[in-house]
């Protein structure tokens, strides 16, 4: 089996690929000060816990945006007797990056293109809610043409909560409507009903450059809470990076 992993600013996603398919997945929250013992002891928590045989996992692929604990997390999967594979600037992806410089994309963000151009053809779009919102361009030769970035919900939500006085936290679920009856419901209104309008505002635009024939896929945590209130989203896919490590893997040799 394949270890994969996916490190986020905010949670960190695991799973274990028997060839395609996700046997086993995992999340938790990403904490940049877990030094790699902590790390080992917590993946051979999630083994123990699901009585997998540590000797099944043949290697590991690593994506990560934080680089003060991309390390920590690569020794920590010296638990495992196969290579372990970290996304980076110069391994074989099979995309041309064609962007001002390529070695500023994150990793990430070049794992879910891959995949999706893998599963679902080009020209293709990848909207990523995680602790930023990121939109991923993949032309119709698919090549890696750049994309945006924008505030998280739950970013957007903090921002709001910390700099007014009178305002807090709330669930991220839909309101009766679009017309709050009280702040609580009013704030899931602005946020929801406003990333929506975010994400399809970009994904509008985004598709009248590429052409009708362009596909759009979501992924990520918060996908689920957001795209039931978009327009312009065709797809969900929970677990498109696991995927595009998996083809990374693969790409490189595994």
């Amino acid at each position: 089996m394949l270890l994969a992993i996916d490190m986020g600013n905010t949670q960190t996603v695991v799973g274990l690929l028997d060839g395609e398919d996700l046997e086993h997945h995992w999340r938790f929250a990403t904490d940049r000060s877990r030094t790699a013992d902590e790390y080992r002891l917590l993946l051979s928590g999630l083994f123990e816990l699901d009585e997998i045989d540590v000797e099944t996992i043949a290697g590991a692929v690593l994506s990560s945006v934080v680089p003060h604990a991309t390390e920590a997390l690569r020794v920590a999967c010296g638990l495992i007797d196969g290579d372990v594979l970290v996304v980076e600037p110069g391994i074989k992806t099979g995309m041309p990056i064609l962007i001002d410089n390529p070695k500023e994309v994150g990793a990430d963000r070049i794992v879910n293109s891959v995949a999706a151009r893998h599963t679902y053809g080009a020209p293709v779009v990848v909207v990523d809610f995680g602790t930023s919102t990121n939109f991923d361009v993949v032309g119709r030769d698919g090549e890696y043409l750049g994309g945006a970035i924008a505030p998280g919900l739950e970013v957007s939500m903090d921002a709001l909560i910390t700099a007014t006085a009178a305002l807090r936290g709330v669930s991220l679920e839909p309101p009766r409507g679009p017309v709050g009856k009280g702040t609580v419901e009013a704030i899931q209104s602005g946020l929801l009903y406003g990333h929506a309008g975010l994400v399809d505002g970009i994904m509008g635009r985004i598709v009248q450059e590429l052409g009708p024939d362009t596909t759009t896929v979501a992924t990520g945590g918060l996908a689920p809470v957001i795209v039931p209130h978009c327009s312009t989203v065709d797809h969900i896919d929970e677990f498109l990076t696991l995927t595009g490590l998996r083809l990374l893997w693969e790409r490189n040799g595994g």
